[in-house]
């Protein structure tokens, strides 16, 4: 008994263990920073991406061509009425879908190529730009796959019938599917698994053809 009380009292090795349980939690907090501030990165990332996305959108050809056909009016001149059409192109399925009177239907594969790529031409899923070459949603956010990518044309009383280039459209690009990248919280806390809220940009479509100035 005397001895258990003597082992009760005895204090040596106690500033070990208390700084190990520090040392603990101060390296998650510190980890917990540097990976909440690498997180804040991806969502501007991706916030930019959504951005380019759409304004390349607004100035290239359709991601098929069938949608600069859409729209169309009983009588020439007639403004293209709101609600007319509204094609949602999805990455992950690579497939468009339309509703509304004005739709044409898709026989085409959506090519997301110039939305997600820009101007590059190089191999890969995101290659590199060559001089004088324009961005596209990959080169401000490298973790970006065209699976995460939905493109959508609505008719809102824009453009009319018989205008060259069709109506004009209001281009949605928004993103699906994507989830933060933890290095330290994903294997010590299981953060891996927490999905970006989603995101859009939205812009009217100018003018869409296949070649740029």
């Amino acid at each position: 008994m005397h001895t258990l009380t003597r082992f009760r009292k005895e204090e040596g090795g106690a500033a070990m263990v208390e700084a190990a349980i520090s040392m603990t939690l101060l390296l998650i907090l510190t980890l917990g920073f540097v990976d909440f501030g690498y997180a804040w990165y991806q969502w501007n990332a991706a916030t930019k991406a959504v951005e380019i996305g759409a304004r390349m959108a607004s100035i290239s050809t359709p991601i098929v061509p069938e949608i600069a056909a859409a729209g169309i009016a009983t009588t020439p001149g007639d403004p293209i009425p709101v609600g007319n059409y509204d094609y949602t192109c999805n990455g992950a399925t690579n497939t468009c879908s339309c509703v509304g009177t004005g739709c044409v239907p898709i026989v085409t594969v959506p090519d997301f190529s110039k939305i997600f790529r820009g101007d590059a031409t190089g191999i890969g899923t995101c290659p590199p730009l060559a001089a004088g070459q324009r961005p596209g949603m990959c080169h401000f956010f490298p973790m970006l796959q065209p699976a995460n990518v939905i493109v959508r044309y609505s008719a809102t009383g824009l453009g009319y019938q018989t205008r060259p280039g069709g109506s004009v459209p209001t281009i949605t690009v928004s993103l699906q599917g994507v989830t933060f990248q933890f290095f330290f919280l994903g294997a010590l806390l299981g953060f891996s698994n927490i999905t970006m809220p989603s995101m859009l940009s939205t812009v009217t479509g100018e003018d869409q053809k296949s070649t740029w100035p």
